[in-house]
């Protein structure tokens, strides 16, 4: 394998890794704080792919395709949260999961229904190669990412609304009996994972050209998938398998081809880890 072929397969590893890191994300700062798999995740990052689609349409512009896509997409998480998922939370965690599953089909249901069964495309970024074999619509998702990741990283880490997040999912009934305001660190983590959704459903669509009804299909189970290698609830071990599962998938496709097809690595390092390492690849084990 020369270079340049190196090259294009890691660029092309990053972007769709980065993809799954920006989507995933949303996933584990959910769960981490509700204990809840928010499988209709995956039906908010469509709809923001479709918002984004139709704001580009309209305008021809895509940043305003990435800022309707996330502002539609972090609206819709708030709704969510505030007159899907509150109620749920008193009853078993498995009606959460079930209604969310529920949930994220009618989505699908529903984009179908409003702009039909096939693809649009969203030409936002040509595939002009850059340095080497790395090309515009590459350099556009991974910096992309790296700057939403940095902003992230703050907002976590040296924000006090970061510390209300952490201090809920360390323990929430102390972290109420201290002051914290729990349903209100919970609105706003899904407004914040809702937005990278969104964003994401837009950088989807334009690196590949296209958006369909059931394109957040695949991000569900795969999404899923990347929350339990990361380590459930681990906001920076979710990011880091994320990026593995990208890179993983792009090689397989290099050296195994239609053999082995690339939505098979998710399931095949899932199974792995599940039984050589249940805790996640990058968290500790119970003691």
């Amino acid at each position: 394998m020369d270079l340049f072929t190196l090259t294009a397969l890691l660029g092309d590893g990053l972007a769709v890794g980065s993809i799954y890191a920006l989507t995933a994300l949303g996933l584990t700062l959910v769960y981490g704080l509700l204990r809840v798999l928010h499988v209709a995740h995956a039906g908010v990052y469509a709809v923001g792919a479709y918002a984004g689609w139709w704001a580009f349409q309209k305008t021809g512009s895509f940043g305003l395709a990435l800022g309707t896509g996330a502002v539609v997409a972090a609206l819709l998480g708030l709704f969510l949260e505030t007159w899907f998922y509150r109620p749920l939370l008193s009853r078993p965690p498995h009606v959460a999961l079930i209604g969310s599953i529920g949930l994220f089909l009618a989505v699908g249901d529903l984009l179908r229904i409003l702009f039909g069964p096939y693809q649009q495309s969203l030409p936002a970024l040509a595939p002009v190669p850059v340095v080497g074999m790395l090309t515009v619509p590459q350099l556009v998702v991974v910096g992309a990412t790296a700057v939403l990741l940095l902003g992230v990283y703050f907002l976590v880490e040296q924000t006090r609304l970061g510390l209300g997040w952490r201090a809920m999912a360390q323990d929430a009934p102390t972290a109420a009996a201290l002051g914290v305001d729990l349903p209100l660190m919970s609105r706003l983590a899904f407004l914040a994972a809702s937005l990278l959704a969104g964003l994401a459903g837009v950088l989807v669509g334009a690196y590949y050209n296209q958006v369909y009804p059931t394109m957040g299909a695949v991000l569900a189970y795969k999404g899923l998938a990347i929350v339990v290698l990361g380590g459930l609830g681990n906001l920076w071990g979710t990011v880091a398998a994320a990026l593995l599962l990208g890179l993983l998938e792009s090689l397989a496709v290099a050296y195994l081809g239609h053999r082995f097809p690339p939505e098979g690595v998710a399931f095949v390092a899932l199974i792995l880890v599940l039984l050589f390492r249940p805790q996640g690849l990058f968290s500790r084990a119970p003691r």
